[in-house]
């Protein structure tokens, strides 16, 4: 008892400095398991000693050390039981077995290792996440309009997942099967036609001129021109956004630039994975049984999980049980006739090589004449399916006059010379697979395309941009007031009637022959041009020189 008396006199001084009071002695506290080992307490004499004062001293260690590293071991093995769980969570929601009523974007997002499907969430997650964080930072009607767009393509990407699993659907389904696309796209036109009066008006036109390109998917055989042709259209506006902000806010000089990127893109895209068009399972099931719709907020789907899925279970095979009965006992059984074993052979009436043989009245040339005739010549039969078969009417299809977003279109007309159509200045006008008709367009539109028309017409009144006349015959193009560009391609027979305001207009000619400029003349009549067909080239060092050999 004196040692624990002269602990105690070294831990406090007795009251006013009288004689020291003794410690109270109570049993040491048992190690911790899984903690750290106590080994700075004594091992004997096993006792704590609690002061008056409060203090608390084991040895030469206290308690309030040892609480404290208990603690910390403690919160150590605690924060590694947390990480573990969120470990084993998270790889139960990549396994898709979390909760469903998450609304999680990896949850909401059917899950597809077509490679075309996973190029596209790259789309998604690259290009298009950059224009759509940029679009955010803008806010107001342009995050509002984003997020439209943002539908479209996450409504796209379904509608690619079923495409991957559906064979192509026939004619009459296909306009149920785009339906949902096209439903989003007018969306994103409505609204930029309700807000006409927003002060990001030139931004919701670029978008809204652009974003027809989305429906590439029922344009064949060459959908990626298509994409780049919607794409382009853009350009007006978005070169006003340039004008008004390059000197006031750069973020809005990114937003043009990610938005172009965004259709580059797309177009290398379906270049890539659709060149001829949508890519369809020719072994897959009925596309209006796949069709299923994009869930609403889905976001921008995840990056696919690494790895590779495991291999399928092995399958135990176990060998077939041969037949009691092979063939073995009728092999035998022929065997044992002996000579009569050949009794069952058919005779052969020809053959010269072979000794004792028989040679027969219809083997021998002086009495079978037609041993004498010599080899007739080959002639190709035939076949059925190249016989003469009834000539296709390229120019057949449903006629159609109609504007979709921006763009008029008028297709398969025959015989029609009274078609007119009162266009704007944001508009283009797309003629296709006419015979025989004339197009009267009133107005100042955006640009003009004659596309596999025969004997047709366009009459129009001031273009912004260009006119097109690709692979026609027989067409005429006449301008009112001013024309900037036509272009002449893939073309035989074409006629351009000029205005005074259009002598300006540059031409530009490939693959064409018959082609006549129709210059006004001061008395009102017209003088002939023709444009050359035939050229001479010269090489001339590392260069070449040519020139028409025709009279320009």
């Amino acid at each position: 008892m004196a040692t624990v008396r002269a602990a105690a006199s070294r831990c406090c001084p007795g009251p006013r400095g009288g004689r020291e009071r003794e410690c109270e002695r109570v049993p040491a506290a048992p190690p911790v398991r899984g903690g750290t080992s106590l080994a700075t307490v004594p091992s004997s004499p096993c006792c704590v000693f609690v002061c008056p004062c409060g203090s608390v001293r084991a040895g030469e260690v206290s308690v309030s050390v040892l609480v404290s590293e208990l603690l910390s071991v403690m919160a150590g093995e605690l924060a590694a039981l947390v990480s573990r769980l969120e470990t084993a969570v998270e790889r139960l929601e990549k396994a898709g077995v979390g909760d469903k009523g998450q609304g999680s974007a990896a949850g909401t997002q059917e899950e597809c290792t077509v490679p075309f499907v996973l190029a596209y969430d790259d789309l998604l997650s690259g290009p298009f996440k950059t224009f759509f964080d940029t679009s955010q930072k803008i806010g107001g009607d342009v995050a509002t309009i984003t997020n439209l767009v943002q539908e479209c393509f996450i409504n796209q990407r379904a509608f690619l997942v079923m495409a991957s699993k559906s064979q192509r659907p026939l004619d009459t389904e296909l306009p149920q099967v785009l339906e949902p696309t096209g439903k989003k796209i007018q969306a994103v036109i409505a609204f930029r036609e309700s807000n006409r009066q927003s002060k990001f008006f030139n931004h919701l036109s670029a978008i809204s001129e652009s974003i027809s390109g989305l429906s590439w998917v029922a344009v064949a055989p060459a959908p990626a021109p298509y994409v780049k042709e919607m794409g382009d259209s853009a350009m007006f506006y978005s070169n006003r956004v340039l004008k008004d902000y390059r000197e006031k806010d750069k973020v809005h000089v990114e937003w043009v630039q990610n938005l172009n990127n965004v259709w580059k893109e797309l177009q290398e895209y379906v270049r890539k994975y659709h060149t001829t068009g949508l890519s369809w399972n020719t072994r897959g099931g009925n596309a209006m049984n796949n069709l299923k719709a994009a869930p609403p907020n889905c976001g921008v789907p995840p990056p696919p999980p690494p790895g590779i899925p495991p291999p399928p279970p092995m399958v135990k095979l176990e060998p077939k049980a041969a037949p009691a009965d092979d063939g073995r006992s009728a092999l035998f059984a022929s065997i044992n006739k002996g000579t009569e074993i050949t009794a069952g052979l058919k005779k052969v009436g020809r053959n010269p090589n072979a000794r004792n043989s028989r040679v027969t009245d219809d083997m021998k040339t002086h009495k079978n004449p037609s041993l004498r005739e010599g080899p007739k010549p080959f002639v190709k039969q035939s076949s059925p399916s190249s016989r003469a078969s009834p000539a296709k009417d390229v120019f057949a299809g449903t006629p159609k006059l109609a504007l979709e977003g921006k763009k008029w279109f008028v297709e398969y007309q025959k015989d029609n010379q009274n078609i007119k159509i009162d266009a704007k200045m944001d508009q283009c006008v797309y003629i296709f697979r006419c015979q025989n008709v004339v197009v009267q367009v009133k107005g100042k539109l955006n640009s003009i395309i004659l596309d596999s028309c025969k004997k047709s017409a366009v009459v129009f009144d001031d273009l912004v941009s260009a006119l097109e006349v690709v692979n026609c015959q027989s067409s005429k193009v006449q301008v009112m007031g001013v024309m900037p560009t036509i272009s002449i391609e893939k073309t035989d027979g074409c006629q351009v009637f000029l205005s005074k305001a259009s002598l300006n207009t540059e031409i530009i000619s490939a693959k064409s022959s018959e082609m006549n400029i129709m210059v006004p003349k001061p008395d009102g009549e017209f003088a002939e041009l023709a444009i050359p067909e035939q050229f001479l080239t010269k090489v001339n060092g590392l260069s070449l020189t040519t020139t028409c050999t025709e009279s320009c």
